[in-house]
């Protein structure tokens, strides 16, 4: 099972792949297959059977997950947005913080 840096409610840009370029939040992490599933992008169809949960059946949109190294954390909005890899460091009362290695190991979650 991976670790992974990227956690539900980041907001990522897809760095490489037809979807290069766009940006959402994301929705579900999948940290055994290292995938994200990102709000708005990767949107497929499917079929769904008439059941108990879903007496109706039909077609139905959902999220397709991208593979975690396709995405970087975005920071900042608007002109200011900057994208960044996640690491780790340990803060003086023992407690393990996520930084931004491209902005002098700025931390994320306060």
């Amino acid at each position: 099972m991976a670790h992974l840096k990227i956690k539900k409610g980041d907001t990522v840009k897809v760095i490489t792949g037809s979807l290069k370029g766009k940006s959402g939040k994301v929705v579900a992490v999948l940290p055994k297959t290292a995938q994200v599933k990102v709000e708005g992008l990767n949107i497929v169809k499917r079929h769904v059977k008439p059941s108990v949960v879903s007496p109706q059946g039909g077609i139905v949109d959902t999220h397709k997950p991208i593979d975690v190294s396709k995405v970087a954390l975005v920071t900042g909005s608007g002109k200011t947005e900057k994208t960044s890899r996640v690491g780790y460091t340990i803060d003086k009362t023992g407690a393990k913080k996520r930084v931004l290695r491209q902005s002098n190991n700025k931390e994320i979650d306060s």
